[in-house]
Formats: structure tokens, C-alpha cells, sequence
């Protein structure tokens, strides 16, 4: 059994439970356990950073030195708490100066960020740190004839990292071919769902859904699989509003990645908060 410092994120608490537990269960049957930092607070979100930028780096920065402590990579599921915690330990290790000032701020809690963590998206775990191959050999419930849409969203890839590629990445196709699903070919895959857009632009962020629902449609997806909280949000519960707005009729199941891979290790359901979703996706799974 592998360790590492998991950093739920609030979203997980409340609004993307199924998230949160699905992750916890398919993590422990694959032989990783994810242990919750103590006492860690919200990353800031994308907001924050437009706001009070030293504060926002200072708030990743501790969710960061509280995970040095424990000795462990750092994984987190949401792809903006993700983002926002490796462009902080990137940027304070640039900026010495910076790092003094929020490792003196961050001495209130007895806390130094020393920038010695490996930080790593929950989709990147399973598909490069426990890899496709050992997924696949604990499969027991292949999802045979599953059409599954890859949805990285936008902020997985962005940072970018040395030698990934950013316009064709391809692990996440490798992770549903490993659960015996078929990858779609899916174009718009890293492209933005609107993010919190549909708060200041609701037309516009709509109109980004409804092309995502669209092509996802179009190449005849059972499925779209996502590996963000913000993303399931927009793809799933907006679905009703995108119909409204352009005279359209999408019902289009999402599920977290986590789930699709439960599912196929033979993890029941109810422990991947399958059946609170929106727009069932207990059809395409009883069809398999």
C-alpha cells in the first residue's frame, strides 16, 4: 500500500461528495492510500488570485508546508486546487524573496514551505503512478462496449510540465482503455468548460458547455468522464439550462473518472456515489 497527502479541497466536502468517496475506494483497492491533510484550508480557488495575490499564494503555501510535513507526494482531485498549489511551489521557488515573506507569515503556525513536495493531479496517479497495466489487471467488471468521452479540462495540462504534451495528451484515453472502455476521439477535450464563468457571462459559458455536450454527442459518447469538480458542475448540472437557452436537448451522463474505474473493479455503487447524479448514467452501466 502506497501513502500520500490528499488534499480533498472544499468542493469535495459538500457538493462533490461522490467525488470525494468514489476517489477514497477506488484509491485503497488499487493499493493507494490517500490520507486527508490535517487541518488544511481552501487554495484560494481562481478568484482569489485576481484579488490578493500575496495572500492566495500564502494560503496554497500552507495547504503545501502542512504536506512537507508529512513526507509524502501531495495529490490533489480538483484540477484548480491542483493548479493553484504547483503554480505557488513553482513560483516561490523562483522568487526567494517571495517565499521569505510568506514562510514569516507562515511561522504563525509553525509552518515552513521549503518547496521539496511533488505534486501530483489525482488523474495523473492512477494513469502514470499506478499506470493502465496494473489497473487493468485488477479489473472485474470490464465495461465492455462503454463509449467514454476523455474530458481533461483545462487546467490539468496548464502548468505544463516537462515533456507532456499539452494539445494531444493521451493518459487519459490509456485509463479508460484499461477499465475496457473505448475511448472516443474527442477534440474538444482540454478545452475550458466556462470555469466560474457562468457567474459573470452565464450566455457565453453556456455556449462552451453546449459545444462540449455537443461533440461529445456527435462522436457518439455513452459517457463524458471528468476529473474536476468545476467541470461536473457545468457538464452536468447546466445541462438543463444549455437546452433552455438554445432550443437544444442534451442528456449527456457524467461521472467522475473515479467511478468509471470503480465500477470496473467491482466496487459497488453506493460506495461510488453512483445515483445522485443528475442524469443517470445507471442505463449505459446496466448496458455493459
Amino acid at each position: 500500500m502506497k501513502d500520500y497527502a490528499y488534499f480533498p479541497g472544499c468542493s469535495l466536502e459538500k457538493l462533490a461528495i461522490s467525488y470525494h468517496t468514489s476517489a477514497l475506494e477506488t484509491s485503497k483497492k488499487l493499493g493507494a492510500r490517500l490520507m486527508e491533510l490535517d487541518d488544511w484550508n481552501c487554495c484560494g480557488s481562481t478568484t482569489y488570485f485576481h484579488i490578493d495575490e500575496l495572500l492566495a499564494y500564502t494560503l496554497s503555501a500552507r495547504n503545501l508546508a502542512i504536506a512537507e510535513k508529512t513526507g509524502l507526494d501531495l495529490v490533489a482531485p480538483c484540477s484548480a486546487c491542483y493548479k493553484n498549489m504547483y503554480f505557488t511551489a513553482a513560483h516561490l521557488k523562483k522568487d526567494p524573496e517571495l517565499a521569505e515573506h510568506i514562510n514569516y507569515a507562515l511561522e504563525e503556525d509553525d509552518l515552513h514551505f521549503s518547496g521539496n513536495i511533488r505534486i501530483r493531479h489525482l488523474l495523473e496517479m492512477y494513469a502514470q503512478d499506478i499506470g493502465p497495466e496494473e489497473i487493468k489487471t485488477a479489473v472485474t467488471h470490464p465495461l465492455d462496449g462503454v463509449q467514454i468521452a476523455p474530458y481533461y479540462g483545462c487546467q490539468i495540462l496548464r502548468p505544463r510540465k516537462d515533456h507532456e504534451s499539452v494539445e494531444q495528451p493521451h493518459y487519459f484515453e490509456d485509463l479508460i482503455s484499461a477499465i475496457g472502455a473505448t475511448p472516443i476521439d474527442y477534440p474538444l477535450k482540454t478545452r475550458c468548460c466556462g470555469g466560474s464563468l457562468i457567474i459573470s457571462s452565464r450566455t457565453a459559458a453556456l455556449s462552451m458547455v453546449r459545444n462540449l455536450l455537443h461533440t461529445a454527442v456527435e462522436r457518439q459518447a455513452d459517457v463524458i468522464a471528468t476529473a474536476c469538480p468545476m467541470c461536473q458542475i457545468n457538464l452536468e448540472c447546466y445541462q438543463q439550462s444549455v437546452n433552455q437557452e438554445f432550443n437544444t436537448n442534451f442528456s449527456v451522463p457524467i461521472m467522475y473518472f473515479t467511478q468509471l474505474v470503480g465500477v470496473a473493479l467491482g466496487i459497488p455503487s453506493k460506495k461510488l456515489g453512483i445515483g445522485k447524479e443528475f442524469i443517470s448514467v445507471m442505463p449505459v452501466l446496466a448496458s455493459e
